[in-house]
């Protein structure tokens, strides 16, 4: 009954760790993606590290790497690999934990920081054309349908025609809203979305320290598998 309940664990757990290593292939490739085709950083040069692009493409390698490992821990019941396998999971819940109590507690601060380098990043763009900035900052306003950080005299006498809902004529009609503010809109329709995910993205962490410490624990007692 035991060895039965031991290879039940044991596939359930190589299944699990499987689906896991290819949804982390495809945020992998979601995050190259993203970094070919949106390249956003030159809107906030000092928060550039921070982008969606740049966090897809780190998750994508932490998942990868961590799902590889269960699999193989699992698959070749292999102790040592089990053991790695849990205080990665819990370390990375941690980290999880830590990163959303910091977003609530500093939410003020996160959204000064994130209008001082949203104005930065305008100031670098104003009077360019065809560079890097400008072409992100058109972009950015066309999708979020916005114009400058909080409204279009932030770009002061040169205006950019991607301010303009259509064509800009004689006088121009610019978007009435900041990107700032649409920012902070698009976080707030999503939140409650990302705050799910982070829920089942902990309670799926947890099952996967269950199932992995049951399945040392039955090795251990069982003296079967690798002992590394």
């Amino acid at each position: 009954m035991a060895q039965n309940c031991l290879k039940c664990l044991k596939y359930i757990m190589c299944f699990a760790n499987l689906l896991c290593f290819l949804c982390g292939v495809a945020v992998l490739i979601l995050g190259v993606y993203m970094t070919v085709s949106f390249r956003m950083a030159a809107l906030t040069p000092t928060l550039a590290s921070f982008t969606v692009s740049n966090m897809l493409l780190v998750s994508g390698i932490v998942i990868t790497c961590v799902s590889f490992l269960g699999f193989l821990g699992a698959l070749k019941e292999n102790r040592c690999l089990l053991l790695t396998f849990f205080l990665l999971l819990f370390f990375l819940m941690l980290v999880e934990l830590t990163a959303a109590c910091l977003l609530l507690m500093y939410e003020g601060e996160i959204a000064t920081m994130v209008n001082d380098d949203l104005t930065k990043g305008l100031e670098l763009a104003k009077g360019k054309t065809g560079n890097i900035t400008m072409s992100e900052w058109d972009y950015v306003q066309v999708k979020l349908d916005c114009c400058g950080v909080h409204n279009w005299t932030d770009w002061g006498v040169s205006v950019p025609d991607s301010c303009c809902p259509h064509h800009c004529g004689t006088p121009p009609k610019y978007r009435e809203k900041g990107c700032l503010v649409m920012l902070k809109t698009l976080f707030e329709d999503n939140f409650l979305t990302t705050g799910i995910s982070v829920i089942i993205l902990c309670i799926i962490e947890v099952l996967g320290m269950c199932f992995a410490m049951t399945l040392f624990c039955h090795i251990s007692r069982s003296g079967l598998g690798y002992k590394l």
